[in-house]
């Protein structure tokens, strides 16, 4: 049986962000302390207003008493303008030194009024031990 992985949202002001992460056996060294993981985002805008996501910033957790912080114009290259029911969806990934830790965060909108307002990405956890081999 297929072990079921986490699955984390968050909804705030009517942007819905969904997060999954996964483990990356084969792009990681344990023996050098090195993680990977990835992680698929999905953004929806269900509200009745269009809003551009303009920012990103992440906290990095990781287990071996590290912590990052990550800032910088929207995500993988993009500042997408969702109008209502629309959804972004983008994969990116991080490096622990652990095989344990969490992220979580914020991205910031701008909304047509001019409204700024920050949609928060519910903390996820990243668990080298909780795996399986393939993204699904």
């Amino acid at each position: 049986m297929a072990q079921r992985r986490p699955f984390y949202y968050k909804e705030t002001l009517g942007i819905r962000i969904s997060v999954k992460p996964y483990y990356m056996p084969a792009q990681s060294r344990p023996s050098e302390q090195r993680y990977v993981f990835t992680y698929h985002v999905r953004i929806e805008n269900v509200s009745s207003r269009t809003a551009q996501l303009i920012s990103r910033y992440w906290h990095i957790h990781d287990d071996g008493d590290e912590e990052y912080e990550v800032r910088g114009d929207g995500v993988v290259g993009e500042q997408p303008v969702l109008a209502p029911a629309d959804i972004h969806e983008y994969h990116s990934y991080c490096v622990l030194k652990s095989p344990t830790g969490y992220m979580q965060g914020s991205y910031r909108f701008v909304g047509k009024d001019d409204l700024h307002f920050d949609a928060e990405i519910p903390r996820f956890y990243l668990n080298a031990y909780e795996h399986t081999d393939s993204m699904i």
